[in-house]
């Protein structure tokens, strides 16, 4: 008989409908039905319990791991987009930068490896910035609806008071509320150390997607399935990554060594979105990389890796 446990076997091991038939004797259409109707139950129940709205406690207590954990004070979350490969009819508008049809799953990161937001099922094709930009969190963030908490100054300092925001890599348009790494090559010492800060607060949505591949093999291969199905699989997954991962106890302060992200990850060509920045962020991001080089704001280590 075909049940839950199975449902979930069928997400940890990435094994296919066909697999599944040999193994319980039910149709494949059975068990795709039974597949769906379960990943959207998933969905439809647990995601309100799982990766519930944040309010403005919730924003000052993910901030203030950041600053623990990361030594990136004010930050209230990591955004990337993972690009989940389906498989797909060629010349669609699922076909990526990189020459593969995929499904983009958008989201925000805390530094407990816990999705605070995901948007699921963007076209491949769209670079992270648009896909960002059109994402509810984003439009409440610049719409002032979503509850920040107040400006607040740095950790040691009380020369200025600056706002609370998510990081990003140069994928992402500059904003007062999304910071990401200063551009170029030829760079001073003090903006090369902005962006290894950055970079450290940065690495754990990358270290979400990598234990979420692993947790969830599915992932591992290209999911045969058409778009609509293959969002409610990975919507699905993103609730279950946070529901193991606020019961199973694993605490660690760096997990690079198993989400082999030993490096920060660079960026490729086809993702850089050059967004012209206001004066607001730019001024927010230089306060942070002078601060970075005060006594009160600089790690120790930081010289010896630019």
């Amino acid at each position: 008989m075909f049940t839950y446990k199975q449902e979930f076997k069928y997400l940890a091991n990435g094994c296919s409908f066909v697999d599944l038939h040999y193994t319980f004797l039910l149709g494949v259409s059975t068990i795709s039905k039974i597949v769906r109707v379960v990943c959207c139950a998933i969905w439809s129940v647990l995601r309100s319990e799982c990766i519930p709205e944040p309010d403005k406690e919730k924003w000052k207590s993910i901030a203030k791991k950041f600053e623990t954990r990361a030594n990136f004070p004010n930050c209230i979350g990591a955004v990337d987009g993972k690009h989940v490969r389906i498989v797909h009819p060629l010349n669609s508008m699922h076909i990526n930068y990189k020459g593969y049809s995929s499904i983009v799953l958008m989201a925000v990161a805390d530094a407990d490896y816990r999705f605070v937001y995901a948007n699921i099922g963007a076209y491949g094709k769209d670079c992270d910035s648009n896909v960002f930009q059109k994402c509810q969190l984003w439009r409440s963030i610049v719409n002032g609806t979503m509850d920040i908490p107040e400006d607040k100054c740095l950790p040691g300092s009380q020369d200025q008071k600056i706002p609370y925001y998510l990081v990003g890599d140069e994928a992402f348009g500059l904003h007062k509320h999304l910071l990401k790494p200063y551009g170029g090559h030829s760079l001073t010492i003090k903006k090369r150390i902005f962006n290894y800060r950055l970079s450290r607060a940065r690495r754990y949505v990358e270290c979400t997607f990598g234990i979420l591949s692993n947790k969830w093999r599915i992932f591992h291969r290209a999911i045969n399935l058409d778009p609509d199905f293959a969002t409610d699989i990975v919507k699905a997954c993103v609730v279950l990554h946070n529901f193991v991962r606020d019961r199973d106890g694993f605490e660690t302060e760096d997990m690079l060594s198993i989400t082999g992200l030993e490096s920060d990850p660079g960026n490729s060509p086809g993702e850089m979105r050059r967004n012209q920045a206001t004066a607001s962020a730019k001024n927010v991001r230089d306060v942070l990389s002078n601060y970075f080089m005060t006594e009160d704001g600089l790690v120790p280590w930081q010289f010896s890796k630019i």
